[in-house]
């Protein structure tokens, strides 16, 4: 089991053990068909069962678990068709919000989108996937709130966590300074206050799962489910 969190008792107690396991379970702490242990996770943390408990339905309700009657919890694989159907939502969406932001762009706009970047090299350079990882979402949030759009990213986060799954593999197992050469490319066309090339950049970079899923699968088939 994965290191156990520091419970702030202000907190809904199986509001943080949800949060905590799912987040184990987006940075592939927690592997697919692994048994989560209500009675370990209680113990370990100093909890009741009742939150683990309440923490593992959640999970299930996201599709991260799975129960099992009489059998026990078990992390869920990741869902290729559920990774699919995110990219291609989020195509759709971020390309326009792209299409938006280079319609507006000013200079400041485009020097917080370069710091964001500058963040990420910076990453890289430390070794650090799950900071990288942050920050790649980031970077796409700040594009819905620079369009005006600060709503649909919070939809699109609901959409994604097994595209989430998957970006920690794919950022650990390729060189994710291809990532970056994207998102400068997606700023390049910001800059030019161009919004064809913006969109046109955006659709390029959402679309290189497409490669790197093929070959994960190749390398690791047990990790996945239909």
């Amino acid at each position: 089991m994965v290191a156990q969190p520091e419970l702030d008792f202000a907190v809904s107690t199986a509001q943080q053990v949800y949060r905590w396991l799912r987040e184990e379970i987006l940075r592939g702490n927690l592997i697919p068909g692994a048994r989560l242990s209500e009675s370990e996770i209680s113990g370990r943390i100093g909890v009741s069962r009742q939150p683990v408990r309440e923490a593992f339905i959640r999970l299930a309700a996201d599709g991260l678990a799975e129960i099992r009657p009489q059998r026990g919890t078990y992390i869920s694989r990741i869902s290729v068709s559920a990774v699919m159907c995110a990219r291609f939502i989020r195509e759709a969406v971020e390309s326009d919000l792209s299409r938006k932001v280079a319609a507006r762009a000013d200079a400041e706009m485009v020097r917080r989108f370069e710091a964001e970047i500058a963040a990420q090299r910076r990453a890289l350079s430390r070794e650090d996937a799950v900071e990288f990882v942050n920050l790649d979402d980031r970077f796409h949030r700040l594009l819905a709130v620079e369009a005006g759009e600060d709503a649909v990213w919070s939809v699109l986060e609901g959409l994604k966590s097994q595209m989430n799954r998957l970006r920690h593999i794919t950022v650990k197992a390729f060189d994710a300074h291809k990532l970056i050469d994207q998102h400068e490319a997606i700023v390049d066309a910001l800059r030019a206050g161009d919004a064809d090339a913006a969109e046109a950049a955006m659709r390029r970079h959402l679309c290189e799962v497409l490669h790197d899923l093929p070959e994960i699968q190749k390398r690791a088939p047990d990790l996945f489910c239909p």
